[in-house]
């Protein structure tokens, strides 16, 4: 089955720019948690999220393309896979006017239990409202 993408665009800030005048590295990482918390606000509910958080366990960035000041961006994202407490995020920013890939990214996620802080197998209901 393939993955339903959930997508944000954003027009670069002057704030991401570094001293090689593109988009500082970090801030794509910043990013690519952004976009997780968008897909994680948008797809569940309000009780969900007042029993649940994420926690990142790893990052894979894989860098392709610059981005500037002023540049229009579209980030998407999707879950790869669901298992145990853990779910594989795939994220992948493009330049919306030239349709080159900047980034793409993996992270590994563990949901936590809010109250306790300790892993908690991912639901079926977090499973079904984050892959739809």
């Amino acid at each position: 089955m393939k993955p339903t993408i959930f997508e944000y665009t954003i027009s670069v800030p002057g704030s991401a720019i570094d001293h090689m005048k593109h988009v500082n590295n970090v801030v794509y990482l910043q990013w690519v948690q952004d976009i997780a918390i968008k897909h994680w606000e948008a797809k569940t509910t309000e009780r969900i999220r007042k029993q649940y958080v994420w926690v990142a366990l790893d990052h894979f960035i894989e860098y392709k393309n610059p981005a500037f000041e002023n540049d229009t961006i579209t980030l998407q994202t999707w879950i790869h896979n669901n298992r145990g407490a853990k779910s594989e995020r795939h994220t992948t920013i493009i330049n919306t006017k030239t349709k080159k890939v900047l980034i793409n990214a993996k992270t590994t996620w563990c949901l936590l239990h809010k109250e306790t802080l300790r892993p908690t197998r991912i639901t079926e209901e977090i499973n079904i409202l984050s892959t739809s």
